[in-house]
């Protein structure tokens, strides 16, 4: 058995979770001697469960005479069913002069709003919904930078029942439309322009353009540079806050209340609109943020993340904790590696989240963090994004902060929350997630709905858990919610990840092995792409890489294209190193058929590296939706590639 990079210290033993576990044990009179006793009590009595941590996580509202109302199916499932709750209410309990939110940009400039400041200016943008005629279940749209004003319009949405949505500005303007042309907002927030690399993006002609094609009714614009914005048919955002009436009521709603809307990557179709309640959101990430990731009021919370992606609904959802977040809004690599370890010493960060790939770069780049930052404050670092490399561990704990809790975490967009998290109670064994999330009855299947421990399978949830999205928009008879989600194990939520259970004395943890749409089939043998890439990007020569699966002569070879280092070369003995690498690291079937170069991968917006849409070129079919990627003209490097014919 490996030694266990992280244990955890006596200082863990006055965590929430610590306290938490301790009042289960005395109210449900088991012992629950460890954390897999816990886990079971939590999904065999979720109406207990979750009505603890209603109570224990402090969430404000109504919570009714049920907790669970069964339905004829998972998706039918009501939590809370005569609950009311508000979603801004919950994020804005605490109401004191102690930073709610730290904005820096890229470019340097810094500001901070209390949680009384937040709770006044969200407010006003409530007061100013409420004039124009919002009511609850409408849209308000945001294009907008990761600062506070987009902070703001969301609880001010949030706070009279409307629905939030968002975009980042990295979205083109197919991208927006893409997204927002499904949900039909009335009011569009836009910021006429953002820093990255450097330069100043100009988004006005963009916001014009947006303007014309939603024609929402009210168009706000925050100036990115401080300056009035010269955007057409416009309400510039601080003269809009400033005319606002008195902040209204907080709007008590049902707990499933649409609250925000997601959309999936739309790499293969047009996206999908996921539309999320407000308390399965707000209890299910409360859950993770005090209890997994024991995030207090004293403690200050940051996760590098667009407005685009789910993790920037799951780092506001930190103000409930009465932590102070931090948000940053730029290029993480700008000037250099160094820049979100210096927003840890400077704020005084306690909790860091970042992305895998970021991790990556970072260890590619050659700074050792620990030699060059204090990073005293820190305690626990956050990832996900894509699985976090063995051989990542092995950077974040020699050259980064050795009594660091390396938390890396996975769930999705679909469930705005994880599936698999950290844990201040469990240790930290390489490679691994440390455990399923409380509440949540995660197993690995074989392909026939049998459980596995110990080898590779489809990530599944046996049971309802209440962040089971509302819907999908405009998908009226839920064919379509059901296809994703119950085609292939009625009844059971399957989440699209290739992973495998690891059992342990007192628990089990997981490993991710990549999409399961993505896993390769060379001989009929399934094989998940993260196996292959913890190999291969372990080499200093390869920057980063891509696998896909091609279809020949009756069978799959696996094909492996690398962006390379400056100044290497694919030559026969890198080649070499490459499969020998992949040979001994993960097995002979890994090896690639094939190993191209390529400049670039194309990525999503939010940095996720598209497989299937690469697999799609290799073969000569088209790419449905180009207008999800961030760089759609990556495409073209994987396109009529001769190597690939013979």
């Amino acid at each position: 058995m490996a030694s266990p990079l992280w244990q955890p210290g006596p200082q863990q033993q006055q965590s929430q979770l610590a306290r938490f576990w301790q009042k289960a044990r005395d109210n449900s009179g088991q012992p629950l001697t460890d954390y897999r006793e816990l886990h079971r009590w939590s999904v065999a009595q979720p109406e207990v469960f979750w009505r603890q941590v209603w109570d224990d996580c402090g969430v404000v509202g109504q919570p009714g005479d049920t907790v669970l109302k069964k339905g004829d199916r998972f998706q039918d499932t009501r939590w809370f069913p005569n609950g009311q709750l508000n979603y801004a209410e919950n994020l804005l309990r605490r109401n004191d002069k102690h930073p709610a939110l730290v904005s820096v940009l890229e470019d340097g400039r810094r500001e901070e709003i209390s949680y009384a400041g937040l709770r006044v200016a969200a407010g006003q943008v409530a007061a100013q919904l409420l004039a124009a005629g919002i009511q609850p279940g409408e849209r308000v749209a945001g294009y907008m930078p990761n600062r506070i004003e987009t902070v703001v319009a969301a609880l001010g949405a949030a706070w009279i029942g409307a629905v939030w949505s968002s975009c980042s500005p990295d979205f083109g303007e197919s991208g927006v439309l893409d997204r927002f042309g499904q949900i039909e907002p009335r009011v569009l927030v836009a910021c006429d322009g953002y820093h990255y690399n450097g330069k100043w993006i100009d988004l006005e002609d963009r916001i014009n353009a947006l303007h014309d094609a939603l024609k929402p009714e009210l168009l706000v614009v925050v100036p990115g540079k401080g300056s009035s914005s010269r955007v057409q048919k416009a309400l510039i955002w601080q003269a809009w806050l400033e005319a606002a009436g008195p902040a209204p009521a907080f709007a008590q709603r049902p707990f499933n209340h649409p609250l925000f809307i997601l959309y999936s990557s739309g790499t293969t179709g047009q996206p999908k609109c996921i539309v999320h309640g407000a308390g399965g959101t707000l209890l299910q990430q409360t859950k993770e943020l005090q209890l997994h990731g024991d995030v207090s009021r004293d403690d200050t919370l940051f996760y590098f993340t667009t407005c685009g992606w789910m993790m920037w609904n799951w780092l506001i959802c930190g103000l409930h904790t009465g932590a102070t977040l931090v948000l940053y809004d730029g290029n993480p690599g700008f000037p250099n590696t160094a820049r979100l370890f210096d927003l840890v010493d400077e704020e005084g960060i306690t909790h860091m989240g970042t992305s895998a790939k970021f991790i990556q770069a970072v260890e590619k780049s050659g700074l050792v963090p620990s030699e060059s930052h204090d990073l005293g404050t820190l305690r626990t670092l956050f990832s996900t994004g894509s699985p976090l490399l063995h051989e990542s561990y092995d950077f974040l704990y020699q050259q980064v902060k050795n009594d660091l809790l390396v938390s890396s975490i996975s769930g999705g967009t679909d469930i705005i929350s994880c599936f698999a998290l950290g844990n201040p109670l469990l240790p930290v064994y390489r490679g691994e997630l440390q455990c399923p999330g409380l509440g949540m009855d995660v197993a690995v299947l074989d392909d026939n709905g049998n459980p596995l421990t110990g080898s590779k399978g489809e990530l599944v949830c046996l049971q309802p858990f209440p962040s089971c999205p509302v819907q999908f928009w405009n998908d009226a008879d839920g064919s379509r919610f059901h296809k994703a989600y119950f085609a292939r194990f009625e009844g059971i939520w399957a989440h699209g990840d290739y992973a495998e259970v690891v059992t342990h004395e007192h628990h089990d943890g997981l490993i991710i092995h990549g999409r399961s749409d993505a896993v390769l089939n060379p001989g009929g043998v399934r094989i998940g792409t993260a196996e292959i890439y913890r190999q291969v990007e372990a080499l200093g020569a390869i920057r980063e890489a891509i696998v896909v699966g091609q279809e020949w002569q009756g069978d799959v070879r696996v094909v492996l294209f690398v962006v390379l280092a400056e100044g290497e070369t694919l030559s026969d003995e890198l080649q070499a190193t490459i499969r020998k690498a992949i040979r001994e690291g993960a097995s002979p079937r890994h090896v690639p058929a094939v190993i191209l170069t390529v400049p670039e991968i194309p990525r999503t917006v939010s940095g996720k590296i598209v497989e299937l849409a690469v697999r799609e070129m290799i073969h000569g079919r088209e790419v449905s939706n180009r207008n999800a990627l961030a760089n759609p003209g990556a495409l073209q490097h994987f396109a009529h590639r001769s190597e690939l014919e013979s």
